[in-house]
């Protein structure tokens, strides 16, 4: 496809240790700029915005000041996740740097308006310029300021549902640790199973079962990114969305070259044009 964009995200869950505070998996973080390095050179016409969660880094701080809940007494709790998010995205930044990527951070809270946990504005056009330069921007999970609430956190898949209407990407990936989405909680229940592709018909028979996080998350885990790439799907259906794991390696080099390859969890709206 031609100039096609993909908004790919690195969760939080993959890039970091989430049981051990501010632990990056430096080894994991290497090897998927070498995939995403890979896969922009065997397709050349690939722009990409990548985004990351903050695991480890920022969700425990975040959670310990009630961040996301706004209405703070004392700031310090915004300012201190607001650093160390920023400490996980120098680390993501340079790997993509070393790796021959063009990356360039984009601070989400220095422009990001919400109201009441809804990210309501955030600066785009330094995106799409760098963008149309053939760089690579780099958002992540920040603090935001709120109208309603004081403060509150925007998750990247805020960040994408918002930034998607605007840059009118072709694809968005997700990868974590989890295969994709399941029946139920794989952890807990031995038959759950792995549900490769989602549609609306399957999303109401799921209801409650879709499992949020193993681990502190103030972004609402699994449930969280469903309900939010659904509701983009609504209004943008002929975006694909796949939830994948980033573990094995080669599936997501493989996942940003190859639209059609079958690799964890699509969302689809509607069906495919044949």
């Amino acid at each position: 496809m031609l100039d096609e964009l993909v908004l790919l995200k690195l969760g939080g869950s993959l890039i970091t240790d989430k049981q051990t505070l501010k632990s990056a998996r430096n080894a994991v973080i290497q090897r998927l700029a070498e995939e995403i390095a890979f896969a922009r050179k065997q397709s050349p016409s690939l722009r990409m915005l990548i985004g990351h969660g903050s695991g480890s880094f920022g969700h425990p701080i975040a959670s310990s000041y009630q961040v996301r809940a706004g209405n703070l007494a004392d700031w310090h709790g915004y300012a201190a996740t607001s650093a160390v998010v920023q400490e996980l995205d120098v680390l993501v930044v340079a790997a993509l740097l070393d790796a021959g990527i063009p990356a360039v951070a984009v601070q989400p809270s220095a422009s990001s308006v919400c109201q009441g946990g809804e990210l309501q504005s955030m600066q785009s056009e330094v995106i799409r310029a760098l963008l149309d330069h053939g760089a690579v921007p780099v958002v992540y999970g920040d603090v935001a300021v709120d109208r309603q609430q004081g403060c509150t956190i925007i998750s990247t898949e805020q960040i994408f549902c918002y930034l998607a209407p605007i840059l009118l990407p072709s694809r968005i990936i997700l990868a974590g640790r989890t295969l994709g989405v399941f029946s139920a909680d794989p952890q807990i229940d031995a038959q759950a199973h792995l549900i490769p592709e989602l549609d609306a018909a399957t999303l109401e028979r799921l209801g409650s079962s879709l499992s949020g996080a193993g681990s502190i998350d103030v972004t609402g885990g699994m449930a969280s990114k469903v309900r939010l790439m659904w509701s983009l799907l609504n209004a943008m259906p002929e975006i694909g969305v796949r939830i994948i794991s980033g573990e094995q390696p080669g599936v997501l080099a493989q996942t940003i070259m190859d639209p059609s390859y079958q690799a964890g969890t699509l969302l689809r709206r509607r069906p495919f044009s044949r």
